[in-house]
């Protein structure tokens, strides 16, 4: 079985103090104290702005032998339909120094709900892969339209990985479907805040939301399959409101048996 990395999507909350990290934590002191929690953390900030090299630098610097960050692609390469190839450099640039680090787990291309299953589409995907193919890759679809064996083949095809995810059980969205298409399996549990979804007035509320054990149950077996067919299976938690998403991730690998830095799995 392949190794299974808990974290949650990004660290940096001002809202987590208190509830994950000291109240009087520095935002340049979250990092570190995060990699005494969790051995992996998804990076989304990379979503909105490509940072430069030095940063990744510094955060690769700041955590121990072993940890490992994925990374999600910037906007442009996902959500424009004709990204200049310049964005795909700048990237690949960007991320450089975790792959000289070794902590470089994946590369997150994350599709938007505008984003159908179509051959269009399925060229922007092949595109991906030759502009960043040095790179491990995982794919999140947010349409249900993606759902299907051609779609599964293509990414054994390109060697890209499918993204599982948990997320309301709304019509249109992606039902909680497990599957491996590469060496890397992975899963992001978005909550199931089906009321905010759609209609809030705050990113954050539609992340609003603790899992219970019981729903969690489901995903045991599930993600055990997952680690018998990847090498490195990630799972992120995004429900990070208050905090949320890493007591669910200690909670989750409590369930899995899986050892966390500092003392192992926290089942609160």
């Amino acid at each position: 079985m392949g190794d299974i990395l808990i974290g949650t999507s990004g660290f940096s909350y001002d809202d987590w103090r208190g509830f994950f990290y000291p109240q009087d934590i520095k935002k340049g002191e979250m990092l570190a104290y995060y990699a005494t929690k969790f051995r992996a953390v998804e990076v989304n900030s990379s979503y909105y702005t490509i940072p430069p090299p030095m940063t990744f630098e510094r955060m690769a610097e700041k955590t121990p032998d072993g940890f490992r960050f994925a990374v999600k692609t910037n906007k442009d390469i996902t959500h424009s339909p004709d990204a200049d190839l310049s964005v795909f450099q700048q990237f690949s640039t960007s991320v450089q120094p975790l792959v000289d680090a070794g902590k470089l787990g994946c590369v997150l291309a994350q599709y938007p709900w505008s984003f159908r299953r179509n051959e269009t589409n399925a060229n922007r995907l092949r595109q991906l892969r030759d502009e960043l193919g040095h790179l491990p890759l995982v794919v999140e679809f947010r349409h249900y339209t993606w759902v299907a064996e051609d779609v599964v083949a293509l990414l054994r095809d390109l060697g890209i990985g499918y993204c599982c995810v948990d997320e309301p059980r709304l019509r249109g969205l992606m039902p909680p479907v497990a599957g491996v298409t590469s060496d890397v399996g992975y899963v992001r549990f978005h909550g199931r805040n089906a009321e905010k979804w759609f209609e809030h007035e705050e990113a954050w509320q539609r992340y609003d939301y603790l899992y219970s054990r019981d729903e969690l149950e489901e995903w045991v077996p599930k993600v055990r399959r997952l680690a018998s067919k990847a090498s490195e299976t990630y799972l992120f938690f995004n429900n990070h409101y208050q905090g949320k998403a890493a007591q669910n991730a200690r909670m989750f690998a409590d369930m899995l048996d899986v050892s966390l830095p500092g003392g192992g799995a926290d089942p609160t």
